[in-house]
């Protein structure tokens, strides 16, 4: 099914895509079993932008667990370090030291976890029990709940109550279909005061580096600063700073507004005319990828080499789905144990830990983890050696690490 207005602004789409992608993953975190594989297929996504609002966004239906957070993030360095960073600048920008802070959808608490490091009340929601479960076994004040708009957000035991100084949203607000209400309800359930830091996947980035194998069907919407300024002043915010991190993702540090009525009223007359994305890049890079990996494939063939991709991510979905690469890789590796077992969606590429290459050793591994090669990289020459070459895509284009 197709939604044909803006999940913002609510407009009208209009019928004429920014651009089409075909036989892309139904899903990041679907993965189908090995007895689901005969029925998993690819899907066809059309790219709009909004002309009211300027937003870039998906016209289908979200995917079924949209509410729930599952990420694999939390397992790296990179990203612990990152939060430490981010949590500390929050804390410190706003005096936040012994308040009381919710993270809304905070998975298993991979994140709630680190920021227990610090002088703070946190709490966290998450939607799917089974990680809510995951999150109170490592001693976390996680409960099952959702941010919509009316909702009161308190755990039934009474452990801790609102109203909450300052929320943490991570990477989920992409994802929903009504990013404004979520919000609103954020702010409903904050002190007069409250404050919030919100990340999500930069769609300057993208643009910039031409990557279309970030583009994924889980991931609705596509801001850039300031197609979010504008979502989060609809909900009653007003942004206070923003930062672009890990080359990928914008980060804002929002405050709830005193007449949040007030300030939607002022949004609507700063009379928006977006400029319309220019997606020539995404299209063309398409295309250079795919030659790239039919050049690849062809060498390696000649020289009786097999291939593995490193990362189970929707960049590696995307990849593997929309090249010749998933046809030809032996299987896709992760450290995330519960994605190993699965199979990559579309492409049906065996995800296995690690360890498997001891077993199945391949010639070549091609990294897929923007944010993570030098990581992976290095962790790749501490367990197999330095036998083995080291492949990286970076932008459009496939670079020997």
């Amino acid at each position: 099914m197709r939604d044909r207005n803006c999940i913002v602004c609510g407009t009208s789409l209009g019928e004429k895509p920014l651009m089409t992608l075909e036989h892309m993953p139904a899903s990041a975190q679907d993965m189908p079993s090995k007895e689901e594989v005969e029925h998993d297929n690819g899907v066809t996504l059309h790219l709009h932008q909004c002309e009211t609002c300027g937003l870039v966004q998906f016209d289908c239906q979200p995917v079924a667990y949209y509410k729930d957070v599952i990420r694999s993030g939390g397992f790296t360095t990179t990203m612990v370090e990152l939060r430490r960073s981010q949590y500390r600048h929050f804390i410190d920008t706003f005096r936040l030291e012994g308040k009381k802070l919710i993270e809304a959808g905070c998975g298993q608490g991979e994140f709630l976890g680190v920021l227990n490091e610090f002088p703070v009340k946190a709490c966290g929601i998450e939607h799917r029990e089974s990680l809510v479960q995951l999150a109170r076994e490592k001693g976390l004040t996680v409960w099952k709940q959702f941010a919509e708009e009316g909702a009161v957000l308190e755990p039934g035991d009474g452990s801790i109550t609102g109203p909450y100084d300052g929320f943490l949203s991570f990477n989920f607000l992409e994802h929903q279909p009504e990013p404004v209400s979520m919000l609103r309800c954020l702010a409903d359930n904050l002190t007069e005061n409250g404050v919030g830091l919100i990340t999500v996947p930069s769609l300057e980035y993208i643009l910039q580096y031409d990557g279309y194998y970030e583009l994924i069907r889980d991931h609705l919407a596509y801001y850039t600063f300031d197609t979010l300024k504008f979502a989060v002043q609809e909900a009653g915010f007003e942004v206070i700073e923003e930062e672009m991190i890990n080359r990928d993702t914008l980060s804002v540090l929002v405050r709830k507004t005193a007449n949040p009525m007030q300030a939607q009223a002022e949004t609507a007359r700063q009379g928006r005319n977006p400029e319309k994305v220019d997606v020539s890049g995404l299209i063309e890079s398409q295309t250079l990828i795919g030659r790239e990996m039919e050049s690849l494939i062809e060498n390696l063939k000649s020289q009786g080499k097999r291939l593995a991709v490193w990362g189970a991510s929707h960049q590696g979905f995307t990849l593997t789905a929309t090249t010749e690469i998933g046809r030809f890789a032996e299987y896709i590796i992760d450290s995330a144990p519960f994605k190993q077992g699965k199979y990559a969606p579309a492409s049906h590429l065996p995800i296995v830990s690690p360890d498997h290459y001891k077993k199945d050793p391949v010639e070549v591994i091609l990294i897929v983890a923007p944010g993570y090669t030098n990581e992976i990289a290095g962790s790749i020459r501490e367990k197999f050696g330095n036998d083995v070459e080291i492949m990286a895509l970076k932008s459009n284009h496939l670079e020997r690490i």
